[in-house]
């Protein structure tokens, strides 16, 4: 398994929870981080490796990337494992997976490339790299469908995880923040491209918030120590140093659930909002090279997860110019003060919730294990465990 992000760790966690027990003894390793590693995932290198965002950032990090790449293609041709499962990361996983499908290894992706957003033609790389998707989206079934891709939904993983009414009272106290009194919780990114982007404007944004109420808690939860030490870098390098911010080692799923609203950059992170019912300004910075590239490349309006799935703007997104310190303090403010707005929202993000809740541990890891039967007896649909 590959994953390329933190969020994806937490993903492919949800499938491991299911296929480890069936396969108690089998060795899982590849790419992962600390999620995978509690149901005994092996990471053969660490996953910040891989957590690079933009199209000019990745170019920065291409020869190392593309060393690990080729590394581990060809361990997996020698070792030629039962299956193959990219988790996200398309880029790096896709080209990877062709490959390994081309050896006679069974492959399978598990998170579908945006290619209802954007760069639709990817479905004809995936058809050649993958021997079975994994989506969790519902309106992604037809789009594998009738590519003649096999497809199964498993639901979201997020959506097992995330409790349908969240306790905010006990994340405060776990966090150690007062029971009342308003909270704000911003979230950057979890890869260092998009903390260099991110963090001055969103920390210069929560100033401006505690101007206006000094008695606000802002806390950042980082996605490791790395990622905490270089968001303190450049806040420094900002002269932001002054502003209180508590800021929390992981922990985001806390961070969430104690929020009365939440700046989180565009990506996985603002689903996980929503699923947590909450108001949110889904904001995004990037090298400016590479926005121009990606900005014409879209095929909908909306960036954020929350908005796509709604097929409206439930939540206010400003990208790039338009996400200024002011403009993400003002329209945070609006979320704030706006009660019947965040009822709204709370009705919205639930009937989302619903939509994506299945048991995702379970399908996934039956639809893994019904791959690996099918590449070694086509005739028979019962699973054998491997030696």
């Amino acid at each position: 398994m590959v994953a390329g992000e933190s969020s994806g760790d937490l993903l492919a966690s949800r499938l491991l929870a299911g296929l480890r027990p069936q396969l108690p003894t089998s060795r899982m390793h590849g790419i992962g981080g600390p999620h995978m590693a509690e149901y005994g995932f092996t990471s053969d290198w660490p996953i910040e490796k891989l957590s690079v965002r933009g199209l000019f950032e990745v170019l920065a990090h291409y020869r190392e990337i593309t060393n690990i790449r080729n590394s581990l293609r060809a361990g997996l041709v020698v070792e030629r494992p039962s299956v193959f499962i990219g988790v996200d990361a398309p880029d790096f996983n896709l080209g990877l997976e062709t490959d390994l499908k081309k050896a006679g290894i069974p492959t399978m992706h598990f998170i579908s490339p945006s290619i209802w957003a954007w760069r639709g033609g990817r479905i004809k790389k995936i058809e050649r790299a993958v021997s079975h998707m994994l989506v969790v989206f519902p309106f992604e079934e037809a789009i594998y469908r009738n590519a003649g891709i096999p497809v199964t939904y498993v639901g979201h993983p997020l959506a097992e995880i995330i409790p349908m009414q969240p306790d905010v009272a006990a994340a405060r106290t776990a966090l150690s923040l007062p029971v009342s009194g308003p909270v704000v919780a911003i979230l950057p990114g979890s890869r260092m491209s998009e903390l260099k982007y991110n963090t001055a404007a969103f920390v210069a944004a929560a100033a401006l918030l505690l101007k206006r109420e000094p008695r606000m808690r802002i806390i950042a939860p980082m996605a490791g120590e790395a990622q905490a030490r270089y968001f303190t870098e450049v806040i420094a390098a900002a002269g932001l140093s002054d502003v209180p911010i508590d800021l929390l080692q992981g922990q985001s799923h806390l961070a969430m659930a104690a929020a009365d609203a939440v700046l989180v950059a565009s990506g996985t992170a603002s689903l996980e909002v929503a699923l947590f019912k909450k108001p949110m300004v889904i904001a995004y910075k990037m090298l400016r090279a590479s926005w121009e590239i990606m900005r014409h490349m879209g095929y909908q309006p909306w960036v954020g997860l929350p908005n796509i799935l709604a097929q409206e703007f439930i939540v206010p997104e400003l990208l790039q110019q338009a996400a200024t310190p002011e403009a993400m303090a003002q329209a945070l403010w609006q979320q704030l003060d706006d009660h019947a707005g965040r009822a709204t929202l709370v009705a919205r993000f639930t009937a989302m919730h619903h939509a994506l809740l299945r048991d995702t541990a379970q399908e996934s890891a039956n639809a893994v294990l019904t791959l690996i039967d099918q590449s070694r007896t086509p005739s028979s649909s019962t699973y054998r465990s491997p030696p």
